[in-house]
């Protein structure tokens, strides 16, 4: 094969390489990470979910940060640049470290074929090994049982939420999606687990293997107290925390879940109060209640499940505006939208559908078809893609209300993008 010497080649390549782009199962993953000799020598914190994963992970890493550790951070998907989901010590990886990284796992994989995705956390992991790190940070792409990054053994592992996504994948209930999440929990290691109310599958899965099991509301806790919270766990307390600078309720929720993780490996990596107050102030991840503009507010949310819009609707509800709330939707055809729409209709006065650019994406008509069944008398708005619907909803819009831009990462990618050409 000619070598590649761009990124943009790269990525392109490795698109096309598998004949499926998700093909949950360890394997293949497991036998180029052995011929590549992948056996990292520090801490692994790996995070899995249906919502939360990524400002979890977040948390996590610009704690260990500010506590001086030389931290790596996988996440997905990336909003603008592949380089967002491989970090070291807060910096993207570069052009040039991706692609050595993917020359490695090319080289070892010989006739296996890989998925994007799988091929990718090799790359990172083989990053992470060359760049020295203290600890890896590691989000699941997708369930977790049979998601590549499982093929590493979590020295901590957290699950955040259980709802229903991915349904064709993971189950049609809970109980089967909680089964898949709790496979990143290993035998005798701390299991931390957010959701507050968990399927009975995660919880016997975690005991029958013998985990370290950490439940909130049980084991550990957060205690908001106007302005600032407290971190209460068996043997730990952290009292009169700044509340996390992300809004959203759920966000306390993700920055309980990554202190328990810290809490359950402080005998390998000790993290101090001051670091934990500096992350909780400065951690920030685009695409969450992100607000990009004002008079009118427009606010950017990668919101595209009902559990994530359930959240997504308390926030609007408790940081109300003078004027209207309108929305300007677009989501990908295998999400429940019906399921988002109910969420969050008490809260929008106008809304805007449009098509992302994905081959997955649900046509804008016929969101707004379901839609229609969800919100009645409210106005429906079609646009083709997601410029086109901001710049109407834009123009309608009065300085003293808001504009909600959601439901896909490729909607949120959108707007982000499109504000980069502009700056």
């Amino acid at each position: 094969m000619q070598r590649l010497t761009s990124l943009d080649a790269w990525l392109a390549r490795l698109e096309r390489l598998h004949p499926s782009t998700i093909d949950l199962g360890l394997d293949r993953v497991r036998r180029v990470k052995d011929a590549l000799g992948l056996v990292p020598d520090f801490p692994l914190i790996v995070v899995g979910g249906t919502n939360g994963k990524g400002s979890t992970c977040a948390y996590l890493a610009t704690i260990l940060d500010a506590a001086g550790y030389k931290t790596g951070l996988y996440t997905s998907p990336h909003l603008l640049r592949y380089n967002e989901r491989v970090r070291v010590a807060g910096r993207e990886a570069s052009d040039a470290e991706l692609i050595a990284a993917f020359e490695r796992v090319d080289a070892a994989r010989g006739d296996v074929s890989l998925t994007y995705f799988e091929f990718g956390t090799l790359g990172a992991m083989a990053r992470f090994i060359d760049a020295g790190i203290d600890v890896a940070v590691l989000e699941v792409g997708l369930g977790g049982r049979l998601d590549a990054v499982n093929v590493f053994d979590a020295d901590v592992a957290v699950v955040t939420s259980v709802d229903l996504d991915h349904m064709d994948y993971l189950g049609d209930s809970r109980e089967k999606i909680g089964f898949e999440k709790a496979g990143i929990y290993r035998t005798g290691r701390p299991a931390v687990c957010v959701d507050p109310v968990p399927p009975l599958s995660l919880l016997e899965h975690a005991r029958r293997i013998g985990a370290d099991l950490r439940c909130v509301d049980q084991d550990f806790s957060a205690q908001r107290e106007d302005d600032h919270w407290t971190y209460r766990s068996l043997a730990t307390c952290w009292a009169d925390l700044p509340l996390p600078a992300m809004a959203g309720a759920c966000q306390l929720r993700n920055a309980s879940g990554a202190l328990a993780a810290l809490d359950a490996i402080q005998d390998r990596l000790p993290v101090d109060e001051a670091a934990i107050r500096r992350g909780l102030a400065d951690t920030r991840v685009p695409g969450r209640f992100q607000h990009i503009a004002q008079a009118p507010a427009v606010i950017l949310d990668v919101a595209h499940n009902p559990e994530a819009a359930r959240a997504l609707a308390a926030t609007l509800h408790d940081q109300p505006v003078g004027g209207r709330t309108l929305a300007v939707v677009g989501m990908l055809a295998d999400k429940d939208a019906a399921g988002v729409f109910a969420a969050l209709r008490d809260e929008i006065d106008a809304w805007w559908t449009c098509t992302p650019a994905s081959p997955r994406a649900q046509d804008a008509k016929a969101l707004a078809a379901e839609l229609r069944g969800q919100v009645g008398e409210v106005p429906i708005h079609v646009q083709p893609d997601v410029a086109r619907a901001l710049t109407e909803a834009r123009s309608a819009a009065r300085e003293d209300d808001r504009i909600l831009v959601f439901g896909s990462f490729y909607t949120v990618a959108a707007v982000l993008d499109h504000a980069a050409t502009q700056q």
